[in-house]
């Protein structure tokens, strides 16, 4: 029997499930460190052309509004939320090592698929898991998820340096290392205390999709987030033909997620409503794609990518918020579903058009992209009187 002294205190257990859960993040966004700026060049390396890319780009979009719904409904319905991290984790780090050995296309696109059914669950289920800590231990949501960023500023600048030293076609292997690491770290995640159970109305998954204001959520939220398709699928690619060494891609990139880092530090003093915080992020956002379509020279484009910090990562506070405040705890990882799943249908089909339109346009693609940005901003901030806090707020930590 523990003596006194041992008994964890409240504050130690808060402080030993965010450093676990900042940790995982970290590991976590260091694969998409090393998958988003370079994935695409190594399949430009293996000979993968341009059609082909656009498609096998476009499946973690697609697995987001398939099997991610699935994954993260049973995930809640089985109470299971660090197991499903800890089991997708592990998967994906052993799957991507399997995409490595392929160098066809189809092979490729199949392997990739299979993946990415593992792979994509694993963010809506971290963001659920940290949501249902936010409502047990009420510590911020920004200064813990910032640590992905920061992993993802040291995956993208990893793999921008091996890039000078070693051949295109091994960059997979550094986003199995990471992966790999990440499923280790998933061990130490710490079991959820569980939440008391609240009506009926709020256990079942339909009333969400009922909801005006959840719908404006995440439909606003996807067509701000999905506006960086563009970016994701074809700005390494681009700014490598406008003769960018890896180095300096690598160094945007990283450019960017600082500016995210920032925000996330400082957005517990964020005093706005979180609405108002999504508007923000669209218009930057707008901003930031009719400056990129100009095919602007390198001091401009770094400037532009500063704007990262608010186009995504305000965005991302404000809609975490805004889902605190809004969707009952024991919800959290079905409405992280909904999200993934709704950003995933606009995703997919963004980066499937995107490859047609950038063949014959080029940065004129991210006119499109500002589009779509400046709908989502405008929708956020139609609905913003439907998001008052809701009855149950208070009980999940928002």
């Amino acid at each position: 029997m523990q003596s006194e002294s041992q008994i964890p205190t409240p504050a130690a257990v808060k402080r030993r499930f965010a450093v676990s859960l900042a940790l995982f993040y970290g590991t976590s966004y260091g694969v998409l460190g090393t998958h988003l700026p370079f994935f695409t060049v190594w399949l430009k390396a293996i000979g993968i052309e341009p059609g082909w890319i656009g498609i096998i780009s476009a499946v973690p979009a697609v697995t987001r509004f398939t099997t991610l719904p699935v994954v993260t409904g049973l995930a809640e319905r089985r109470r299971a939320l660090r197991g499903a991290m800890i089991l997708t984790a592990s998967a994906t780090a052993l799957l991507f090592m399997l995409v490595g050995t392929q160098q066809l296309p189809l092979p490729v696109l199949v392997l990739y698929i299979v993946t990415c059914c593992c792979w994509t669950p694993l963010t809506p289920l971290t963001d659920a898991y940290a949501l249902r800590g936010v409502a047990c231990y009420k510590f911020d949501y920004g200064p813990v998820r910032l640590w992905g960023s920061v992993a993802f500023i040291l995956g993208a600048l990893a793999c921008g340096l091996l890039i000078e030293l070693i051949a295109a076609r091994q960059l997979i292997w550094i986003i199995v290392a990471m992966a790999t690491i990440s499923a280790l770290t998933g061990l130490s995640l710490q079991p959820l205390e569980e939440v008391p159970r609240t009506s009926g109305v709020a256990e079942g998954g339909r009333p969400l999709l009922r909801d005006a204001g959840f719908l404006a959520i995440i439909v606003s939220s996807a067509l701000i987030q999905s506006s960086h398709v563009a970016y994701y699928t074809f700005a390494s690619i681009n700014w490598q033909s406008h003769g960018l060494g890896g180095l300096t891609i690598a160094g945007l990139w990283a450019l960017g997620v600082c500016a995210e880092i920032v925000v996330f530090a400082v957005s517990p003093r964020f005093s706005l409503h979180p609405a108002l915080l999504v508007v923000i992020g669209g218009l930057s956002a707008v901003m930031r794609w009719s400056i990129t379509a100009h095919e602007p020279p390198i001091g401009l484009l770094a400037i532009a990518q500063l704007g990262h910090g608010l186009s995504f990562g305000l965005t991302q506070v404000g809609v975490m918020t805004l889902l605190v405040h809004h969707v009952p705890p024991r919800q959290m990882a079905r409405a992280q579903g909904y999200y993934a799943a709704t950003t995933g249908l606009l995703s997919s089909a963004t980066s499937i058009i995107s490859g047609a339109i950038y063949a014959s346009y080029g940065e004129g693609l991210y006119y499109v992209m500002a589009g779509m940005a400046a709908a989502g901003a405008l929708l956020i901030w139609s609905a913003r009187h439907r998001l008052k806090d809701q009855p149950h707020n208070a009980a999940s930590g928002g």
